[in-house]
């Protein structure tokens, strides 16, 4: 099994940034992203998370709701997401793993600026409830993503 940060990206690669600094949860959901077939980073020192987000693109962006002692509203790994442009936002599946608010809680999911919550009760289906929310994601988009690429086009 592959470890995390030990591996660059290539062209193509399913990518994955996990920002939780609780490592009981790290240990429940990198070993499912990497399942997945994700190439996962770890982000655990804001300064850290901030330059992997700059350097890389990643296809998922997971974050703890209480990185390094943090609340929903004031995470600055949450914060830092939703400044980005939106082309560079969209690129992005954010998923927010929470205490207080419900798996796939979509009211809340949009309050909080991400595409998907988990609860923490719920990390043990932690790649069902993603791969299920990617696809749903996927679906929701396509039609937009479609026009956007035949405008560009023009």
């Amino acid at each position: 099994m592959e470890t995390p940060d030990q591996s660059f990206f290539d062209l193509g690669d399913n990518t994955a940034l996990v920002c939780v600094d609780h490592q009981q949860f790290q240990k429940i959901v990198v070993p499912q992203l990497i399942d997945m077939t994700y190439k996962v980073h770890l982000g655990l020192f804001e300064e850290d998370v901030m330059l992997k987000l700059k350097t890389y693109n990643y296809n998922v962006v997971v974050v703890y709701e209480n990185f390094k002692g943090s609340k929903p509203e004031n995470n600055p790994i949450l914060r830092e997401l939703i400044k980005n442009p939106g082309a560079e936002r969209r690129g992005h599946f954010i998923v927010l793993l929470s205490h207080r608010y419900a798996t796939n809680d979509a009211m809340s999911a949009f309050v909080q600026s991400v595409d998907q919550i988990v609860n923490i009760a719920d990390l043990a289906n932690f790649k069902p409830v993603l791969r299920r929310g990617i696809a749903q994601h996927r679906e929701l988009y396509s039609a937009f993503n479609e026009t956007l690429k035949s405008v560009q086009a023009i």
